[in-house]
């Protein structure tokens, strides 16, 4: 099995603080893009379908290298491959400042999706191995980090852009990945071993795939509102500063989110109970986003910031329940973040399209409260003690 080192880890409170550190360089890629949309569309051309690809590329770029994520553990180990990650993203982010022309931002969104894909694939399986009794805790901080970078991306990106302009404003996302690379080669733990022993992807595991689709729908929320929720209240009359503002307090009280799963979830070994409140709360989000954007804004934002921001961490910690080692956590990780991604990245795509032939993005909100209905049927079959997650842990 392919394990860590346990010796000259990193204490669990510095380690939860390094995966909290690295998270926070996941998003900014993707979290700059909605506020500075209109700029973009006018500085390359861009129709609203094509501008979309910046945020979906690299999410379906993530799914496709989460799926190999068992060989990538094999092959390089999970300390070098998140540095090689985090290398990665600097290197995608810092290209930008050189080429921001459309098919320059497709072709870096797509390579800093590869680097977010390494990370977002070893990372859990790092944490197990290392930490076993605490990878829920960091598994929290890790996540928490994702959504404070998503949160200081979108607040800042229109206001630096009047400043420097958006192709600076993008690129200068490589310095916080340049930092994080340092923290991570001098903090982790370098050494590891690799097993002949191959974990194969849970093809055959009826629960596996009931867990690929949650996570897809689940993080298809998510990535809906990253790309387009900026771009609905400009169309509400919003200026884009504001529109940025509020994706940035989203994303704040999505942190929230996310530090409260981090304390609590140790509570509730059975998960299913504190998934249906956060579905309830994304739902209640998504309605006031349709019926009442702008007089119940701030009830959506709240709403939707608890609800996406306890969702996805969650959304890995259930997950991770359902295997009983490193090897297996990680194929079966890689498995449902693989489909998963596949599944959401597709979701701000379609949308674009949406927006091309339509006068509002209502319609990609309504389909998402259906797709929510639908997760909340799902929670009651994500029993981490069920029949079939025994198949998994064997």
């Amino acid at each position: 099995m392919s394990n860590e080192s346990n010796q000259a880890n990193p204490p669990s409170m510095i380690m939860g603080l390094i995966a909290l550190v690295v998270g926070l360089n996941l998003r900014p890629i993707l979290a700059a893009i909605g506020p500075l949309l209109a700029d973009i569309q006018t500085g390359t051309g861009l129709t609203s379908a094509q501008v979309s690809l910046l945020t979906s590329l690299p999410i379906l770029v993530m799914g496709v290298f989460a799926l190999a994520s068992g060989r990538l553990q094999r092959l390089i180990g999970e300390p070098r491959g998140i540095a090689l990650g985090l290398a990665i993203i600097a290197s995608a982010s810092a290209a930008r400042w050189f080429f921001n022309g459309s098919m320059g931002l497709i072709i870096t969104a797509a390579l800093g999706g590869i680097g977010i894909a390494l990370i977002q694939a070893l990372m859990p399986s790092y944490l197990k191995s290392n930490h076993p009794t605490q990878a829920g805790r960091m598994m929290g901080l890790f996540t928490t980090g994702i959504m404070a970078g998503a949160a200081i991306a979108a607040a800042s990106a229109a206001p630096l852009s009047e400043l420097y302009g958006w192709p600076n404003v993008l690129a200068i996302a490589c310095i916080p990945a340049l930092i994080g690379l340092c923290i991570w080669v001098r903090r982790a733990n370098s050494k590891f071993v690799i097993s002949s022993k191959r974990q194969s992807l849970p093809v055959r595991s009826g629960k596996a795939w009931l867990l690929l689709v949650f996570f897809g729908l689940g993080t298809g929320a998510y990535t809906l509102v990253l790309a387009w929720l900026p771009s609905y209240y400009v169309q509400l009359g919003w200026s884009a500063g504001d529109a940025g503002y509020l994706l940035g307090a989203l994303t704040l009280t999505e942190v929230v989110a996310g530090l409260l799963v981090s304390a609590l979830i140790g509570s509730f070994p059975d998960r299913r109970a504190p998934l249906a409140v956060v579905l309830m709360l994304l739902l209640g989000g998504l309605i006031c986003l349709t019926m009442a954007p702008l007089t119940m804004v701030a009830a959506a934002i709240v709403l939707l910031g608890l609800g996406i921001g306890a969702l996805f961490p969650l959304s890995l910690i259930v997950t991770m329940d359902h295997a009983d080692s490193p090897s297996k956590a990680s194929s079966l990780l890689g498995f449902v973040q693989g489909g998963g991604y596949l599944i959401a990245g597709t979701m701000p795509y379609i949308a674009g399209i949406i927006r091309d032939h339509s006068d509002s993005l209502a319609t990609a909100w309504w389909a998402m409260q259906a797709g929510v209905l639908v997760l909340l049927l799902m929670v009651f079959f994500l029993n981490p003690r069920g029949r079939d997650c025994l198949v998994l842990a064997k």
